[in-house]
């Protein structure tokens, strides 16, 4: 007897195409055709797909250890962990698996420092509509959108949702049970919607005024993507706790809590743990990752291409009236279109060998490995005009 329908559960719309192949900027399909991608896994591949440094890292590794319990010293830990405090304004990481499981932890972790630490009985954690936080119970409840809700009642408590960049509604803000703020300082899957400075200085103002923790989602804006390692660095705030995924692992998975001293003592040994995160495969991989990113080299060149790519798209936009409008920053960049974007992915894909996404019904997503080069952004600048013309 044969089975009338895959044995993989249907829980993604994929393309009809198999990806067997990767390097750089350029992925290869089941038939060996080559396309372009400036998806990068989802923002994932920030140094291309399989990186040589990277790659030899993990080679070498390979022939050591997989994994290790956490019940032992892990120098694979320290080591990255080391290097992430070095490059940023935190004190102490802890590490996981996932986008998901990084935001899980800051919501445990803001809640056990109201509760353990202040000795209060604060619990809330607010966050803003169009955001997306993951899909565990927590972090779907944690997310802003009721579509990425639709089925999972009851509702997880604990969440409150404000609009986004909106000044009026930071008047709403600060509630008796409220502990911590929650927010991507580039919203990514809600439509690539950049956070304004000056509601974001109201928002930080408020949280410090009230003793607010401020937990930035940095899954999809960290690691070099918005063009520093951090986005929040741009954006000139502090935040108490920052999460970090996608990229910290070239497309390995490996997830990250980074937090200052004062919040991260709330976390002691048996209040939180994971069983494969932290493993010496996912450190080497991020290591080797953050290596590449902290050469003196990398940011400069990454912000000379970024700069070109813009002033490239701007002249797209002016030059073809179904573009009504570009937002993002860095390599995060959305193009918002006449008709629905998915039409324009599915052009893109079965006529010009161009993988890009979309952020929404009316926003094309673009998110290309940061190395790519100024050849591969005038190949992509030439088809998606080929698109648009047609």
């Amino acid at each position: 007897m044969f089975k009338e329908q895959n044995a993989v559960m249907s829980t993604y719309n994929r393309f009809p195409i198999s990806i067997v192949k990767g390097e750089g900027s350029y992925v290869w399909d089941q038939n060996g055709i080559k396309y372009l991608d400036y998806t990068a896994g989802i923002g994932t591949c920030n140094l291309g797909h399989r990186p040589v440094t990277v790659e030899s890292a993990l080679q070498e590794q390979l022939s050591k250890l997989w994994h290790c319990s956490n019940l032992y010293t892990i120098p694979h830990q320290e080591q990255l962990a080391e290097k992430l405090t070095a490059n940023s304004i935190f004190d102490q990481v802890f590490f996981c698996n996932s986008g998901a499981e990084a935001n899980e932890a800051a919501i445990k972790l803001a809640r056990r420092y109201a509760q353990k630490v202040k000795q209060t009985n604060q619990y809330e954690i607010v966050t803003f509509k169009q955001s997306f936080h993951g899909r565990t119970l927590a972090t779907l409840y944690a997310t802003g959108q009721e579509k990425i809700q639709d089925g999972f009642a009851p509702r997880t408590p604990g969440f409150r949702y404000l609009p986004y960049n909106d000044f009026d509604a930071l008047d709403q803000l600060v509630q008796e049970e409220t502990c911590a703020v929650m927010l991507e300082l580039v919203q990514g899957e809600g439509g690539v919607n950049p956070a304004d400075q000056a509601w974001l200085d109201q928002l930080v103002k408020l949280c410090k005024a009230n003793d607010l923790l401020i937990i930035v989602d940095e899954v999809q804006t960290g690691m070099g993507r918005t063009g520093t390692l951090f986005a929040y660095e741009q954006y000139r705030i502090d935040p108490d706790i920052v999460t970090l995924a996608k990229g910290l692992g070239s497309g390995f998975p490996v997830g990250a809590l980074l937090a200052n001293n004062k919040v991260a003592q709330a976390f002691t040994p048996g209040s939180h743990g994971s069983t494969f995160g932290g493993n010496p495969l996912a450190m080497t991989a991020g290591s080797a990752t953050l290596e590449q990113m902290t050469s003196s080299s990398f940011f400069p060149e990454l912000s000379k291409n970024i700069e070109y790519l813009w002033l490239e798209l701007q002249t797209v936009c002016k030059q073809f009236k179904q573009v009504k409008g570009l937002r993002g920053k860095g390599y995060l960049i959305g193009i918002e279109v006449e008709g629905q974007a998915v039409d324009y992915v599915h052009r893109a894909r079965e006529e010009h060998q161009l993988l890009i996404l979309v952020a929404g019904p009316k926003v094309i997503r673009l998110l290309p490995p940061l190395t790519t080069t100024k050849l591969e952004i005038d190949q992509f600048i030439n088809t998606i005009k080929t698109i648009f013309a047609d």
